[in-house]
């Protein structure tokens, strides 16, 4: 499975807003200068997790985004389904019974094989991205990360 670019941008930007104290903002231009990309892209990708409550947006001098919850109550998986959608990927759509090669109806009473295997896979990978939280992602972090991201977001907004 493929993510779009954007995908690891929600992800390193909610990574980085979990390391800020509670109730600290960071802007949206912040967040753009400090990951070094496209500052309007970023900004649909932000209000797509504002809209999953994921994330809070806030107007004024003093505004920006913050975490909606707790990071040990943020998954991997509210992230990527925020941005990319939660549907299956995979869309069968019975090429076995097409073509010259095309099984008879009767043959094919239960889910294709490749379907069923497709499902779980899927299945497996959301419950993969599930078991993770930002409070993990951030915890794994080397402290020298955790200040020099505090440092450069906060010293913005002070």
């Amino acid at each position: 499975m493929k993510l779009p670019e954007t995908s690891e941008w929600v992800l390193h930007t909610a990574a980085v807003i979990a390391q800020l104290p509670p109730g600290a903002t960071v802007s949206g231009a912040q967040l753009s200068e400090h990951f070094g990309v496209p500052g309007p892209y970023l900004s649909k990708q932000l209000a797509k997790l504002v809209r999953a409550g994921v994330l809070i947006g806030s107007t004024g001098p003093r505004g920006g985004f913050r975490l909606a919850r707790a990071p040990e109550h943020v998954s991997i998986l509210d992230l990527v389904a925020a941005v990319d959608g939660a549907g299956d990927p995979y869309v069968c759509r019975e090429l076995r019974q097409r073509g010259r090669g095309a099984a008879r109806p009767e043959d094919c009473t239960t889910p294709c094989a490749l379907a069923s295997v497709m499902r779980e896979a899927h299945e497996a990978w959301r419950a993969s991205l599930a078991a993770v939280t930002l409070a993990d992602i951030v915890a794994g972090l080397p402290d020298s990360v955790l200040e020099k991201n505090r440092r450069l977001l906060l010293a913005a907004t002070g």
